[in-house]
């Protein structure tokens, strides 16, 4: 086996400012150099995972081929890299704390005291190297959630430290993740924050070899000069990370420092290739796009950014390959006005959620969509709230719902299936991860994917009502894949003699990368630019 190699990302001033496209953008630049990478998030919060948290929250919840509900970072790092993760790549300290636990109860540990250190961190290095093992990359990036200080991250910052002493300083690197502060009102730039948080790091016993320095102007050489004298991070180690129009450009900035250069050397790694030119093409492909289409994000959580985050960069990725600009507009689900917003709309798009607020606003969005030949794409809620608007427009069944939304509805057109209404719990009951879709010869479906066998993600409960596929087919909805699983589950829907009317019950997005846009989003895109 290879030497293991790891990467400790941190973070410190504030949270949220860009540890996840970090890890992200070097594990890019990694790639570009012919090196594999395995990266992975470390989440400080006591929730098992992330599948029943709120995306006001935590934003959107991402799903890997596996089925693990995870942080939206893994969304960040599958897209750069193209490489399809699996749960080892996220764990929380809820995961870590409930083995441990287990393993008490079990008698595992023989009567002994359960502490912190060095039970706790021996779990957390266990889950870290273990991976390594498994995947065998020639690099092992981590990512810790939250911030230094945080007392709920001292666990992990401990055991990244007990890792840098078993492996050694050719072996093991730390990037901290911080922000010059600009004070109100004069603007002057200020750098005490920054040596505050890397002298907080150092009290945990990690110095930082390179620290990623988010600003909204360029570093002074002043400002340079100061943060290093203070934090002992060498000059050409402070790597500045300005605000960018498009997050695939991080990793043309961090090349630009040579950061890749500089990380190579330190770790003792010689660069395998260069292939860094298509990503390159690609950024200014969508930068000098010249042609420009509206398209409509129409659902309930639009105020929070990340909610449908893998959504607008599946978006984003399709319009990049074929030099289009997209100019998102996002609709509330819930506005009073939501059809004036969708005058004027290229393409809209529906995408998956839970719960009943907004679901009223998203069927009114579909039938728009459909009686004015406008694009549509529905993703997962988006395919059943289709369905639901077919039913009761098309079929004439005018109260047709969804049993997640009107228990005692007139025709259940979403329903669970019976085996699923046994369950009691909510974390990991639905239907996850990657499986099998057969699509119908001849369909829009079949013509995007250009094969007949497709693997999509899925995370839902609700499925399209057997009892009602007849009806809605003989009314000309077109179920255009089922699951080889189960020949009852509807995973795809479209329409014909319109322009593009296309839904799923899987999360397409999941699986788009910036060099691989997917296919049905490649097509969305096209049919909105009508090219």
């Amino acid at each position: 086996m290879k030497q293991k190699k790891f990467i400790f990302v941190t973070g410190g001033t504030v949270s949220g400012i860009g540890k996840g496209i970090t890890v992200a953008a070097i594990s890019r630049l990694f790639k570009s150099h012919g090196f594999s990478v395995l990266p992975i998030k470390m989440d400080p919060y006591l929730n098992k995972d992330a599948g029943t948290m709120n995306p006001y929250q935590h934003g959107e919840v991402f799903v890997t081929d596996d089925g693990a509900e995870t942080d939206l970072d893994l969304g960040h790092y599958e897209r750069f890299t193209g490489v399809n993760l699996t749960k080892d790549s996220n764990f929380t300290t809820g995961s870590v704390y409930a083995h441990i636990l287990d393993l008490e109860r079990r008698g595992d540990f023989l009567g002994k005291t359960i502490q912190i250190i060095p039970h706790v961190t021996d779990e957390i290095k266990r889950r870290i190297i273990s991976a390594t093992e498994r995947h065998n990359p020639d690099i092992t990036l981590v990512e810790i959630g939250g911030t230094v200080g945080d007392i709920e991250e001292e666990q992990f910052l401990e055991s990244a430290r007990q890792i840098f002493r078993e492996y050694g300083n050719e072996n093991v690197q730390f990037i901290h993740v911080v922000k010059i502060d600009y004070v109100f009102p004069s603007d002057e730039s200020k750098t005490k924050p920054i040596q505050q948080s890397v002298a907080l790091l150092r009290s945990r016993g990690i110095q930082p070899d390179f620290l990623i320095v988010r600003c909204k102007r360029p570093l002074t050489k002043d400002n340079q000069d100061k943060i290093s004298l203070f934090t002992n991070v060498r000059e050409e180690h402070v790597i500045q990370a300005p605000n960018v129009s498009v997050i695939y450009e991080v990793p043309t900035y961090f090349k630009r420092s040579h950061l890749d250069t500089y990380m190579m050397r330190r770790l003792g790694l010689i660069s395998q290739k260069r292939d860094f030119g298509e990503w390159e093409r690609r950024i200014r492909k969508l930068k000098n796009a010249r042609k420009k289409i509206r398209i409509a994000l129409v659902g309930k959580y639009i105020d929070h950014t990340d909610a449908y985050i893998s959504v607008e960069e599946a978006l984003v990725s399709a319009s990049a390959e074929q030099g289009i600009h997209v100019d998102l507009v996002r609709v509330d689900s819930e506005h009073k006005n939501l059809l004036k917003s969708l005058k004027n709309i290229d393409g809209i798009l529906v995408p998956g959620g839970f719960g009943k607020r907004g679901i009223e606003g998203k069927i009114k969005a579909i039938r728009y969509a459909r009686e004015n030949n406008i694009p549509f794409l529905g993703l997962c809620l988006g395919l059943q709230s289709a369905v639901i608007e077919f039913a009761r427009n098309v079929c004439g069944m005018k109260n047709a719902h969804s049993t997640e939304f009107e228990k005692n509805t007139e025709y259940p057109v979403i329903d669970m299936l019976k085996d699923q209404k046994r369950l009691k719990n909510l974390g990991g009951t639905m239907r996850l991860g990657a499986s099998t879709i057969i699509l119908k010869e001849g369909t829009i479906l079949e013509s995007l994917y250009k094969r007949k066998e497709v693997e999509e993600r899925h995370r839902h409960r609700y499925e399209v009502s057997p009892k009602y596929h007849d009806i809605l087919q003989k009314h000309g909805l077109v179920l255009s894949g089922f699951a080889t699983s189960d020949k009852r589950l509807v995973d795809f829907i479209e329409l014909k003699n319109h322009p593009f009317f296309v839904a799923t019950q899987a999360h397409p997005e999941f699986k788009s990368r910036f060099l691989e846009p997917h296919p049905l989003f490649r097509g969305f895109i096209r049919a909105s630019a009508k090219t």
